[in-house]
């Protein structure tokens, strides 16, 4: 009876411990297979196969994600020709894509949060309404040098990143470059702050610091949407311009800066296009391939850009003295540290700009006496 009664109690308590330790095993099988997801090391489709079985998506024809781009020449724009080279590499990912354009980058972004777009690629400062982190990778003065936004996209599609691409209901599924953004000017007199006083300069609508920062350096902050600020340029409404050099020629911006106008030889930022995703449509472990997808063709699309830039006649380069850059240095640097303290920009992500900055120049002051 009491060995009987010895094994009853035995069978129930490895029952018991079974069912208590079913969740940890679960748990250990799905680190494991996470683990797979991000292990670079793995070949491709073994890495797929792992996130399949994480997520427990298959690939399913009759499953077609909705992409929204946005390109002001909409479906005849070099941004949405250039999305539709990225269909095929996220489509072997077992993601059938339709690629949508829209030439009104607000709307889209409403439809994004609507649900009526899956993802959708916009340009990183309105991306920074979903991911304050990514972007601040757009940050005013962030990143002077080409080569330094390079590695920071390269930081961006590692795995270890991988946590800050979820924000809220959205993940970023893939950072491109945009090139470096040049202040273009009506009057090449206007090659110092001081000189920028009282001149019109445009803002956009949906970022309210840029006002604040114009009307800060004594100028007079004309309010406009990023699809009309290259007319009102060029019709003479206002006299300073911050736009990629890239859009040089398809923006007709020549017309703005003809006869005495300038473009300061001195990159504002280099910006990113970004394609934000719901969460609920796109998990994390899938956004993952885009993005080391989307960091994969880096090189080909800068190589687009460059192409581009270099139709910039040598004419239009305003020269700024080395006293002059440093003061624009600091100020950019006072702008940064006001917006992050205003909640608008990351300060993990002035950081890191940082210290991608002292790694390619450790002679700058903010290596020795860092604010960021």
């Amino acid at each position: 009876m009491t060995n009987r009664s010895s094994k009853r109690v035995s069978g129930f308590q490895a029952m018991l411990a079974a069912i208590m330790l079913f969740p940890v095993l679960v748990f250990a099988a799905d680190a494991t297979l996470r683990d797979r997801i991000y292990d670079q090391s793995l070949p491709i489709q073994e890495r797929i196969a792992a996130m399949q079985a994480f997520t427990g998506l298959k690939p399913d024809a009759d499953r077609v994600y909705r992409i929204c781009i946005w390109d002001i020449f909409g479906r005849s724009g070099p941004i949405f020709a250039a999305a539709q080279q990225q269909r095929t590499k996220i489509m072997k990912y077992g993601i059938n894509v339709e690629m949508v354009a829209y030439t009104s980058e607000s709307i889209m972004v409403e439809e994004l949060k609507s649900g009526t777009c899956d993802a959708a690629l916009m340009s990183g400062l309105r991306a920074r309404l979903f991911n304050k982190y990514t972007g601040t990778l757009d940050s005013i003065g962030g990143f002077p040098e080409r080569n330094q936004m390079r590695l920071a996209l390269q930081l961006m599609a590692d795995p270890r990143s991988a946590e800050r691409m979820v924000s809220g209901e959205y993940v970023v599924m893939g950072i491109a470059p945009g090139g470096a953004a040049h202040v273009f000017v009506n009057d090449r007199s206007i090659n110092t702050l001081a000189k920028a006083s009282g001149k019109r300069v445009v803002v956009l609508d949906y970022d309210p610091t840029q006002a604040r920062m114009i009307a800060g350096v004594g100028a007079t902050p004309v309010v406009a949407d990023i699809v009309n600020a290259p007319n009102m340029f060029n019709t003479g409404v206002v006299d300073v311009l911050a736009a990629p050099l890239a859009g040089y020629e398809v923006l007709e911006l020549y017309k703005g800066l003809s006869p005495d106008g300038g473009i300061i030889d001195l990159p504002l930022t280099h910006i990113t296009m970004q394609l934000i995703g719901r969460t609920e449509i796109v998990p994390n472990e899938l956004a993952q391939f885009v993005r080391e997808a989307f960091f994969e063709g880096f090189d080909q699309i800068i190589s687009r850009v460059e192409v581009e830039e270099k139709r910039v006649p040598e004419k239009w380069w305003i020269s700024i003295p080395d006293p002059d850059r440093v003061e624009y240095e600091k100020m950019m640097q006072q702008a940064r540290l006001q917006l992050r303290d205003e909640g608008y920009y990351s300060g993990e992500m002035l950081t890191l700009q940082r210290k991608i900055r002292c790694r390619t120049d450790s002679s700058r002051e903010e290596c020795t006496n860092p604010v960021e």
